[in-house]
């Protein structure tokens, strides 16, 4: 799994028919910035409203997950979605000029296919991956469904499905590793058995369905009198069953594809999470109503983690900014380079690490038979750490000072001495207006605060 954040290195364009809408539409992928995500944007509409992929705007899960904010809905998102998570695409903007994504062949390839051609770019800036911390479990009884998330350094999935029917019984779909996703699953068409099709006419949905975006399962003997309505309905000539229970004979592109295509699906309406996932999902029987409900639940997990989150330092993942990286953005030099790495960053929070030796030129002078860290130096490396964010703020932060301008409701908790390895986090508490900055600052060593303060700075440009 990736590190680093990507997007995609120019926009790319595809057009067709929504399933449920049945309108024509034209989406465009577009290269997004760090910590963007994903959102789509309906260009047709006034202002050109943004809805974000997330779990709390879904409205509708009539065969399909429908998301609505700002006054726009999007239709179907979950094929899109799922493309997106399955290339470790972190952030986009999905323009529509309609309600809904098209459906192209009923899988995700043809979103895939575009997407690794135009190619990846990586981002300077560290995957927030959410690691499922303990169980995650969602049962409903009444339609037999159960999913749980379980702890992993990885992202697995495994599907069952069970139908009850002669021609689609029981079928298995694993995903070991994301990594799989283009080659083994994208391709996977979504499916409905011929007894729900007049329903779903009947309930004004698949106007878009067709025999070449979607298999159709038939479970039971068909007279020719509802075969010619069938094509009278669906707008085709003439339709027939054949072989192996299938509609106008479509061969399988997998023995397993309805499984495949459930496992699908789920990919892309966990997505609606908001973060990638690290966990094993396993999901018995699972729908567009199951996978929201339990998405629900994952969110809600990460947001009560996230109110209790402790940074944590991982030596051996790359950094956002190594040393050489932050001595090209801050000014200062020996000795009062004061940050060794940068293990986040983007718009809002920045995280750094010091890692404090005997070797620090204060210690010579400060307590030397008893070194602990002066709470001034300490201070100052977290308006560092402050100053990289500051900076992040403009497109060329080389051309910019950043000033410490003042400290309020500072505490020292603990002693700092040789050998600790800070963690300092900064959070802005309010967006930067008219080059001044407010933020947030905790220092932690082995999870515990040692110091903490609010701080203002300000960032001017050079030679101004």
């Amino acid at each position: 799994m990736n590190d680093k954040q990507h997007t995609i290195k120019a926009p790319v364009t595809v057009s067709g028919i929504g399933l449920h809408t049945g309108a024509q539409a034209t989406m465009t992928f577009c290269p997004a910035p760090i910590n963007h995500g994903y959102k789509f944007q309906r260009v047709d509409l006034p202002g050109q409203p943004i809805v974000n992929a997330d779990v709390d705007n879904v409205v509708d899960l009539s065969r399909g997950t429908t998301i609505e904010q700002n006054g726009a809905r999007i239709n179907t998102v979950e094929h899109t979605l799922a493309a997106l998570v399955g290339l470790e695409i972190d952030n986009v903007l999905i323009q529509l000029d309609g309600p809904e994504p098209p459906i192209m062949d009923g899988s995700s390839y043809e979103f895939i296919k575009p997407l690794q051609e135009v190619g990846l770019e990586e981002q300077n800036a560290l995957r927030n991956y959410f690691e499922i911390p303990d169980e995650i479990r969602y049962v409903d009884n009444s339609r037999a469904v159960e999913i749980a998330a379980l702890p992993l350094n990885n992202y697995r999935l495994t599907v069952m499905v069970d139908y009850n029917s002669p021609v689609l019984g029981s079928q298995h779909a694993s995903l070991t590793d994301i990594s799989q996703f283009p080659g083994e699953i994208a391709s996977s068409r979504t499916f409905c058995f011929l007894h729900e099709l007049e329903m779903l006419y009947k309930q004004n949905l698949i106007k878009g369905g067709d025999l070449s975006n979607a298999i159709v399962v038939v479970d039971r003997v068909v007279t020719d009198d509802e075969l010619t309505d069938l094509a009278n309905m669906l707008g085709k000539p003439k339709v027939a069953v054949k072989k192996e229970g299938i509609l106008n004979n479509v061969d399988l592109r997998h023995k397993n594809e309805p499984a495949r295509h459930k496992l699908l699906d789920l990919v892309g309406d966990l997505a609606l999470v908001g973060r990638p996932l690290k966990g094993q999902i396993l999901a018995a029987r699972p729908g567009h109503a199951a996978n929201v409900a339990f998405a629900k639940r994952i969110k809600k997990k990460m947001m009560e983690v996230n109110a209790n989150a402790v940074p944590t330092y991982d030596p051996a993942r790359t950094p956002v900014m190594d040393i050489n990286q932050i001595s090209q953005t801050l000014p200062h030099r020996y000795p009062f380079l004061l940050i060794d790495k940068i293990i986040h960053l983007d718009t809002e929070m920045v995280t750094g690490v010091k890692n404090v030796t005997m070797n620090e030129p204060f210690f010579q002078g400060h307590f030397p038979g008893n070194p602990v860290m002066p709470g001034v130096i300490q201070i100052e490396a977290m308006a560092q750490t402050g100053g990289i964010l500051v900076l992040n703020s403009v497109p060329d932060p080389e051309n910019y000072w950043t000033y410490f301008m003042g400290i309020e409701s500072c505490r020292f908790r603990r002693m700092v001495k040789p050998g600790d390895t800070i963690i300092f986090r900064c959070q802005l508490l309010a967006p930067i207006k008219r080059g001044i900055a407010k933020m947030s600052g905790k220092a932690y060593v082995n999870g515990k605060v040692v110091m903490e303060a609010e701080m203002s700075a300000s960032i001017v440009r050079k030679n101004a």
